[in-house]
């Protein structure tokens, strides 16, 4: 058993105390009731998420964000090793509908400033409705095969209701959001795969289905989930069935695409992407003095780059066209509490450096490094090398920045995106 202090933040906050903990893997983390609090080993402290106590410092009303965070972290509490690796269809530990939903109810007080929360119970009586309509309307004859039910089943989803598949823009992230996709029935492929795993699992827990049942889930830009029996699947269909856990963590990384805070690049990951716009690789940067550096870029991404820059320079961590630092940051912490990939830590301390949270985003980048021999496993070797690289001199940099305050001196750029600005216009 493991006992530690609590840092505290430059902005002075302090974080909640946790109950006891323990820890068996070095890239999981394991979480309890606490919305903000993330335990992970060999580190000598506990690190806390920055987010919530940072919007609060700078006035916002967090209560039903951190109200969502909770009831999602209640949720993924249930996710034991077993429950990770269970089929969609077949998981029955972790409501998926109703984590879907908190994520969703979180993001929109981040955004919205609403003064009341998402009604999540109002969505998942509409996602019940949606199984019980099903019946009167679709239910094949008896002693139908399953492919006619799963047939039926599709003709009503994606016929009669209409469901249909649209890939998120970053001018508009409705279809990443389960109560978005359920009141314009267009989502993307996780949310419809969602729903209809939902459906099947109603309908087999009131007796309609008496058969085992997958969802085949498109690894392409332009089919839709579909069911299939079971006993006919293939074992090259092993890669197309979601689990419990890569389906939240492909919703989160969805999320976590659609809303960071800086200029596409395919060619790039999204870490290489903030770093570029922290000046910490080589190629086009995004300061005074780097216009021959644009030279092979197009008007489009010279403009977007200098868009950047600008905000920036400002502070200002969200636009209508280039992501969202609250939502960003949000989607960072749900991976980090699942513990599926230690990239998120690293992801997580790049954000919290152009936030200006410059110790906590030393301690994501040490603690992702804790684990760097096995995440590295997952990239190509020159991709490696050059978020090493980049790594590297973004710590140095932190180091350096540390020291200057240390002694009194604080950056000359010092940027917090949670605080000098509650808009972005």
């Amino acid at each position: 058993m493991m006992t530690s202090s609590y840092f505290v933040p430059p902005s002075g906050l302090a974080f909640s105390a946790p109950s006891s903990f323990s820890v068996k893997h070095p890239s999981r983390c394991l979480f309890n009731s606490s919305p903000i609090i993330c335990h992970c080993v060999r580190v000598e402290n506990d690190l806390g998420f920055v987010l919530h106590d940072a919007l609060d410092a700078s006035g916002g009303d967090t209560r039903h964000a951190r109200a969502a965070r909770e009831a999602f972290c209640s949720q993924i509490e249930r996710l034991s090793s077993i429950e990770r690796e269970t089929s969609i269809v077949i998981n029955r530990g972790v409501d998926l509908g109703k984590a879907a939903l908190h994520i969703a109810a979180e993001d929109d007080a981040l955004v919205s400033h609403s003064s009341v929360p998402l009604p999540v119970d109002a969505f998942l009586e509409r996602l019940d409705d949606l199984s019980m309509g099903f019946c009167p309307l679709y239910f094949p004859p008896a002693g139908s095969s399953p492919e006619v039910f799963l047939s039926n089943l599709e003709r009503y989803f994606y016929v009669h209701h209409r469901f249909r598949r649209a890939d998120p823009i970053q001018s508009d992230t409705r279809p990443l959001y389960l109560h978005s996709v359920l009141t314009r029935r267009s989502g993307s492929a996780a949310m419809l795969s969602l729903i209809y795993s939902e459906m099947l699992k109603l309908l087999r827990l009131w007796g309609f289905m008496d058969f085992d049942a997958e969802i085949y889930y498109p690894l392409d830009a332009v089919n839709l989930p579909r069911g299939y029996h079971k006993q006919k699947s293939k074992v090259s269909d092993d890669i197309h069935i979601l689990t419990s856990e890569s389906l939240l963590v492909e919703i989160l990384k969805n999320l976590k695409h659609a809303f960071w805070p800086f200029p596409n690049d395919n060619a790039k990951s999204l870490f290489l992407r903030a770093a570029q716009a922290a000046n910490c690789i080589k190629g086009p940067t995004m300061g005074k003095g780097s216009l021959d550096s644009y030279n092979n870029m197009s008007g489009l991404e010279v403009a977007s780059a200098k868009a950047a820059q600008h905000r920036l320079g400002r502070g200002v961590w969200t636009s209508v066209r280039f992501g969202d630092m609250r939502c960003a940051l949000a989607a960072c912490e749900r991976l980090i509490l699942l513990g599926f990939d230690s990239h998120e830590l690293r992801d997580y301390g790049v954000l919290l450096y152009h936030c200006g949270f410059y110790k906590e985003s030393l301690q994501y980048l040490k603690l992702y490094l804790a684990g760097k021999d096995c995440a590295e496993q997952m990239l190509p070797a020159s991709t490696a090398v050059i978020e090493t690289d980049a790594l590297e001199k973004l710590m140095v940099r932190l180091e350096l920045i540390l020291i200057g305050e240390g002694w009194g001196h604080p950056p000359a750029a010092s940027r917090n995106f949670l605080g000098k600005y509650s808009e972005p216009w």
